[in-house]
This record gives C-alpha cells, sequence and structure tokens, in this order.
C-alpha cells in the first residue's frame, strides 16, 4: 500500500482535526464503551482517538511510524500483525480509502476483532468531490453512506449506524471542490506527493478557521440524536458476527 505521510505530522491543530476528533467521539463513542482491547488503525493521522480508551490493551498502528508514539506498532491495514480475534474494537479513521484492495483491509479488521466486536470507521465523502488533494494523498476512492455500508457489510459485519458529517461545513466543502474542479482543468495536475512526504492542507486563515470550527458544532449536537443527510465524511460503526 503507497501512502503520503499525513499532513497533520506537520499541523496537528488544523481546525478539521480538531472537529473530526469531536464528531468521531459523538458518534462512536458509545458503541466501544467497556472495550478491553482496543486497536487503532492509521493512528499517526491527526488527534482523533483520545477518546478511545480500554482496560486492558490499546494499541496504536500505522504504516508511517513518524506519527507513532512509544510503545506504536508499525504495519499495513491490509496485514495486520496481530491474532486472530485479538480486539474488541478495531478503529480506521480515514484509513480504507487509501487501501487498493479495499476488500481486503475490512477483512483484516474482521480477523482480528473478536466475535461481537466493532469495527469503527471513516472515510472521505463523494467522489465528485475528488481533486489533486485525493490525488496527492494516495486515495483510492471516496465514499456515499450506501458506498460504505455496502463494503463493511460485505466484509461480514452488522452496520449499527452510519451518518454523514461535518454537514454545518458543507456549503463551504462542496464549494472549495468546486473552485478546485475548475482551476484544475486550467492547468496541469500535479505529481502525487511521493510516499512518505505529507501533502500541504488548505491554506485557511485563522477567523475562518474559528468560524468553521464553531460550525461543526451544530454537527455534534445534531449526531447526538439523528444522522445527517449529506457532509463530507462518512462515519460507520458496525459489529462483528
Amino acid at each position: 500500500m503507497v501512502t503520503a505521510g499525513s499532513p497533520s505530522l506537520n499541523a496537528p491543530e488544523y481546525w478539521w482535526y480538531t472537529a473530526r476528533a469531536r464528531l468521531l467521539q459523538t458518534v462512536l463513542e458509545p458503541y466501544a464503551a467497556g472495550a478491553r482491547r482496543v486497536l487503532d488503525v492509521g493512528s499517526a493521522d491527526g488527534p482523533s482517538v483520545g477518546w478511545l480508551t480500554a482496560s486492558e490493551l490499546a494499541v496504536a498502528m500505522d504504516i508511517d511510524p513518524r506519527g507513532l508514539v512509544a510503545g506504536g506498532v508499525c504495519g499495513s491495514a491490509t496485514a495486520l500483525p496481530f491474532a486472530d480475534a485479538s480486539f474488541d474494537v478495531v478503529a480506521a479513521f480515514d484509513v480504507i480509502e487509501h487501501c487498493a484492495p479495499e476488500a481486503l483491509a475490512l477483512a483484516e479488521a474482521a480477523r482480528v476483532l473478536a466475535p461481537g466486536g466493532v469495527f469503527l470507521m471513516s472515510v472521505p465523502a463523494y467522489q465528485w468531490a475528488w481533486t489533486e488533494f485525493d490525488e496527492a494523498n494516495h486515495h483510492h476512492r471516496r465514499y456515499t453512506r450506501r458506498r460504505a455500508v455496502d463494503a463493511v457489510t460485505g466484509a461480514g459485519f452488522r452496520v449499527e449506524r452510519a451518518t454523514y458529517a461535518f454537514g454545518a461545513t458543507f456549503p463551504a466543502f462542496a464549494a472549495d471542490r468546486l473552485r478546485r474542479r475548475i482551476s484544475e482543468r486550467r492547468s496541469p495536475a500535479p505529481a502525487p506527493a511521493p510516499s512518505g512526504t505529507e501533502p500541504e492542507l488548505p491554506q485557511v486563515h485563522p477567523v475562518l478557521a474559528r468560524a468553521l470550527l464553531r460550525a461543526t458544532r451544530v454537527d455534534q449536537r445534531l449526531l447526538r440524536t439523528r444522522d445527517l443527510p449529506f457532509g463530507s465524511s462518512v462515519v460507520v460503526a458496525a459489529r462483528r458476527a
């Protein structure tokens, strides 16, 4: 699996990472409550899992060792270096879109989960939103909610919740992606970032960043009780049979 280094390595406080952590916790924390053994796949990508705790064992794993804290494991999502049924919860936040053999990555998550274990996933939304940023990050696809659900159920999971996120900031996201698509038609696309290097994050004025972060509070309130019909990310909680 070819990968770019995560942009979060250079900008962990970027507004989107902060918001993602809050939204993932709002949607997914109930499904991870009481877990004894937790695996976070792709844990070098942003501060998203401070809320994801385990009573016995919490393992952070990433293909890029630079973002791993002491005790983290370097490995690939398509060949997890763990025995069958090792964990109660496996999280993969903005990971599966990087895996060319999507089914293999999901099968690996199912393999290392104990029966009844929970798989937590987030992925970027909408193929129409594909731009050079996806190329630079070595993405293979973007998702609709239905596409994400089909992929997860195809791996043998039972989906318990699937929703969009970042709905409140979606108009700004859609406008930015449209602007990028128009700009890309007018100029040659740059080459994807070499493996191990970090693509640049979109530059956002601090005032706008604060406004976007505040807007995601609307998502938090809504996501406590309902699913969102649109957004720039898809979030899924599923259980292994």
